[in-house]
């Protein structure tokens, strides 16, 4: 753990531990036990489970990091009782400001000792025990989203054949470490917005900073979920948001100058309603990690290379083929079963001419439609440099200027910032770095006649605060991932895709139950 995350624990557990004592001194006393115990943090939770006649193991579950808080809590509840506290806003006060209700209670000449005896005498009504039971559910299901795992549903086509449409995941929020919500005071299980309309979900009056408990570094190829990094700023009505995000339509409308497009939405507030979101907040997506910090990048007909060697191939990843096929009616059903093509879905064939097809293809595919003999050739359909019109340039892919001439299938060669490494900024690669500089950073970076000023003072210099990922759909000719939006922040990443837990096409795909995901 960071110095940060240790300081928040260790706040946290003063607020819990330490703060409630000076109460509890005196109601040590009303209960007939010597004072002092109350003023031992941790010790004295120990001691209000004897006074109250619960169970001692409860001491030791307070020691599971996060969740153990909320048993101190309980411990505190079933002290509390002990004393004629039996309301939900009195346990609401136990549980939320202790360090002013235990004093409060203390000094209160009305306050008696009823004992554990006295507590069996009392019995909540049947709201109150519905009331209990779904603020526990909440508390819990929150605590569980928000530190172990999340449900996650895949709602577009950019990881097949690996996840797809409808597939429901468990992401796992302990394989990077939990992070701490920047936002915490939101309605449970909204991300964003209310549903049914277009208010927020959540209050920034409280902001965290960014901390990460027990915190693991993502690793190549795994399939991770993370916030839209260029998400911060959305168009908040259905037809946009995540689907045609504010920069890429501010850059289309600007025929290539996202200066001039974003005068254009800003002219026009009632059309373009603008939101800004805070990290926790923004779209999540699902891609997998192809390049980690300090790596270098380059894409050469679609096939990515790290630091020059051949990465990875996911096993069920895809692209476009033109495919000559030897005449033969296709049949639907053994494209589905042989090739995992589905004839009815355009995205995933279509024609060309006679017995020419686009197809979108998975390696595997193309070796048994050669070996079959369906195909008499196949042909990658890639898009090179010197296929584009030079026009174009600058619109295309990331970082978005007449530099860099990239598309999709050749892409790079690109460094992925790395936490601690310097880099050396110049007209070339100052479009690369410099939204991961200024915004993700949070730094002031001026660029003024080949001279760059961050945060006020004349350099060529950076050192980078966090690791950078560089994040791409298995469905290569199908998403949109980091070639169009750039790097992925360490702050962003929300958990790793874990298990396929339900997968639903018109019935149950049986199949993919309790997948794990490669």
């Amino acid at each position: 753990m960071t110095t940060n995350q240790i300081l928040i624990v260790a706040l946290i557990s003063l607020i819990i531990f330490i703060l409630p004592a000076f109460g509890l001194y005196k109601l040590f006393q009303k209960a007939g036990t010597p004072g002092w115990k109350g003023l031992i943090p941790l010790y004295n939770t120990w001691v209000m489970l004897e006074i109250a006649q619960r169970p001692k193991h409860w001491f030791f579950w307070q020691l599971i990091p996060v969740a153990g808080w909320f048993v101190t809590m309980g411990i505190f509840i079933e002290f509390i009782k002990c004393f004629g506290k039996f309301s939900f806003w009195e346990h609401a006060l136990t549980c939320l400001v202790p360090f002013l209700y235990f004093p409060y209670v203390a000094m209160d000449q009305k306050t008696r000792f009823i004992g554990p005896q006295g507590v069996k005498h009392y019995q909540k009504s049947t709201v109150r025990e519905w009331v209990d039971a779904g603020i526990f559910a909440i508390v819990a299901a929150t605590l569980i989203r928000t530190f172990i795992f999340e449900a996650y549903t895949i709602p577009t086509g950019s990881m097949e054949k690996t996840l797809l449409i409808n597939d429901f995941l468990f992401v796992s929020k302990l394989s990077y470490g939990p992070r701490i919500p920047n936002t915490p005071l939101s309605i449970p299980f909204m991300h964003h917005t209310i549903p049914g309309t277009s208010s927020r979900s959540y209050s920034e009056l409280v902001k965290l900073p960014y901390s990460r408990w027990f915190e693991s570094p993502v690793k190549r190829n795994d399939v991770v979920v993370f916030n839209f990094p260029t998400g911060d700023t959305v168009i908040n009505r259905p037809e946009f948001q995540s689907q045609d995000p504010y920069y890429d339509f501010a850059r289309r409308i600007g025929s290539g100058d996202i200066n001039k497009g974003r005068q254009a939405v800003l002219s026009d507030p009632e059309t373009y309603p603008l939101v800004i979101r805070p990290v926790d907040k923004r779209e999540n997506y699902i891609k997998r990690c192809v390049a980690i910090g300090g790596d270098t990048l380059e894409v050469r007909d679609g096939r990515v290379y790290i630091d020059g060697k051949p990465g990875f191939i996911p096993p069920h990843s895809q692209i476009f083929y033109e495919v000559e096929t030897n005449g033969q009616p296709l049949n639907a059903e053994v494209m589905k079963e042989e090739y995992n093509v589905d004839i009815e879905n355009p995205d995933e064939i279509f024609s060309i001419s006679g017995n020419k097809y686009g197809m979108l293809l998975t390696a595997e595919a193309v070796d048994k439609m050669k070996s079959s003999g369906l195909a008499k050739s196949i042909t990658p359909q890639l898009i090179r440099p010197d296929q584009v019109d030079p026009r174009l340039w600058g619109t295309i892919c990331f970082p978005y200027d007449t530099i860099h001439k990239w598309t999709v299938d050749s892409f790079g060669p690109i460094w992925i910032p790395k936490k601690g490494a310097t880099l050396t900024i110049t007209p070339e690669n100052y479009s690369i770095y410099e939204r991961a500089i200024r915004v993700y950073e949070g730094n002031t970076l001026e660029r003024q006649n080949n001279k760059f000023v961050i945060n006020g003072q004349e350099t060529d210099k950076y050192t980078f605060k966090m690791d950078y990922y560089w994040m791409m759909g298995d469905n290569r000719h199908l998403s949109q991932d980091s070639r169009f939006w750039g790097f992925v922040p360490e702050d962003h990443v929300v958990g790793e895709a874990w298990i396929i837990w339900m997968s639903i096409n018109k019935g149950i795909r049986w199949n993919r139950l309790f997948r794990s995901i490669k």
